[in-house]
């Protein structure tokens, strides 16, 4: 017995000396998530543990919150979990390409969905062209910027490169959103490259005034718009992606750019004045089908005293092309405060490439268009229509499927149309606060030789292990 007793206590001990190999240490909190909630002080969050997002969590005044490249970050469903940056707060998340930063669903790989969590807010002290704004969304109220002044342009809310934002965006109440990235009055000393929004429940990009700049922007399988631009918005960017899924669009309408310049037609200024450069934008006739939900829009949604510049892009696969929905939005055009230079534009047909609201006729809006996009047009019409949208196999290396994998490829196919023709010859681009941001590059829309998204986007993040 005691010989029996003995060999079993060998056996226990050898057992526990195996499971507790220093080589691979049992953790019992490995998956546990580091809570973020409330007033956050100045802090670091690094990319060896997990965070989850509970409630409105703020990054007020005065404090930094900086993430380290290669770190996840969780939005708590429950509480609709927000990150804001408050004014004079700020957001250091400086990503590589090898090691993003990734804002997600607090859900399991192939559960996640839009509306998740609630996003990312960052709020600003620069100029706005509303008296003292409150930011959709958020309770209680949080102001942003500075009404019709010019004194914190420069204001700086840190930096967000090679980050990603997925599942956010949450409707609180009928018209009254938060969206993936939302800014307001986000002045021009913060750094925005290389940020991708994805499966968000309302818009992509939405820009509340402000004067900051953005390159590499992509958004992927919104609900609502890609690009929303209002409140006088004045910076500049370049280099942007949208792609669009046949059936995820909002009731309000879903359009590639829908821009403002407030809330209403009234003459409020500065006007919503920004120029963007190099954009593609694909709607959902392009992404693999030929019918589309019935609340999708325009490529271009022009409103209410907007004068937004748009050049050098391509605009395609929505079910109409351009909407200017106020005589105020012709009138703008029509004086140079905004300009509509060198773009591709593709519809379903004529009949559906302009579109107008009251006191605008078809005709004001396609000549404004064709004053403007001649040089492009003859390649337009040649290489890229064809009754239903466009196909991309005549735009990139390799057609994209339905269902993107997780590194498609964007680059230009060799010889293409929009190979060349690239222009910034136009005024625009000589305004003192653009002078020096637009790289000078020779193809239309995002892509040329390279495609930037590789490396650092993630196009199938439903089933992505995190």
């Amino acid at each position: 017995m005691n010989k029996l007793f003995y060999f079993l206590a060998i056996l226990a001990f050898s057992a526990f000396m195996i499971s507790c190999d220093p080589e691979e240490p049992i953790d019992p909190d490995q998956n546990e998530k580091i809570e973020l909630s409330g007033d956050l002080t100045t802090q670091t969050l690094t990319k060896d543990k997990k965070y989850l997002i509970k409630g409105q969590v703020f990054v007020r005044t005065g404090q930094v919150l900086t993430i380290e490249a290669g770190t996840v970050i969780y939005g708590d469903k429950p509480t609709r979990g927000t990150l804001i940056i408050d004014r004079g707060g700020k957001i250091i998340a400086e990503g590589t390409k090898t090691a993003p930063i990734v804002f997600t669903s607090n859900l399991d790989a192939g559960v996640r969905d839009r509306g998740d969590w609630g996003g990312l807010v960052i709020l600003g002290k620069a100029n706005v062209n509303q008296p003292n704004p409150a930011i959709e969304g958020i309770t209680p109220e949080t102001n942003f910027g500075t009404t019709a002044s010019s004194e914190f342009d420069n204001d700086n809310s840190g930096i967000l490169k090679y980050v990603r934002v997925e599942f956010a965006g949450i409707e609180l109440t009928p018209n009254n959103e938060t969206n993936s990235i939302t800014m307001g009055g986000v002045g021009r000393g913060t750094i925005m490259e290389y940020c991708q929004v994805s499966y968000g429940g309302d818009d992509g990009f939405e820009w509340f005034g402000g004067t900051n700049n953005a390159k590499y922007l992509v958004s992927f399988a919104m609900w609502d718009d890609d690009f929303d631009i209002d409140y006088g918005w004045s910076g500049n960017a370049q280099f942007g992606l949208a792609i669009r899924y046949p059936g995820f669009a909002d009731q309000s309408q879903s359009n590639g750019f829908e821009t403002d310049n407030g809330p209403n037609d009234n003459d409020t200024q500065p006007y919503t004045n920004g120029t963007i450069s190099n954009f593609t934008v694909l709607g959902p006739i392009v992404t693999g089908s030929t019918t589309s939900n019935a609340n999708y829009g325009h490529g271009i949604d022009l409103r209410r005293r907007t004068s937004l510049s748009i050049t050098n892009s391509f605009v395609a696969g929505f079910p109409r092309g351009i909407r200017m929905n106020q005589a105020s939005v012709v009138s703008n055009y029509q004086t140079n405060k905004g300009v509509l230079f060198n773009n591709i534009l593709g519809a379903p047909s004529e009949a559906t490439a302009y579109v107008v609201g009251s006191g605008v006729t078809v005709a004001d809006v396609k000549t404004l268009w064709e004053a403007n996009n001649s040089a492009v047009l003859a390649a337009f019409s040649t290489d890229f229509y064809n009754g239903a949208g466009i196909d991309p196999a005549l735009l990139f290396d390799k057609k994209l499927p339905d269902q993107y994998p997780s590194n498609p490829d964007f680059k230009l196919k060799a010889g293409g149309s929009l190979a060349s023709g690239a222009k910034f010859t136009n005024a625009k681009f000589s305004e003192v606060n653009r002078i020096g941001f637009f790289q000078n590059v020779a193809f239309i829309g995002a892509f040329g030789t390279e495609d930037w998204t590789d490396g650092w986007a993630e196009f199938n993040p439903i089933n992505k292990a995190y």
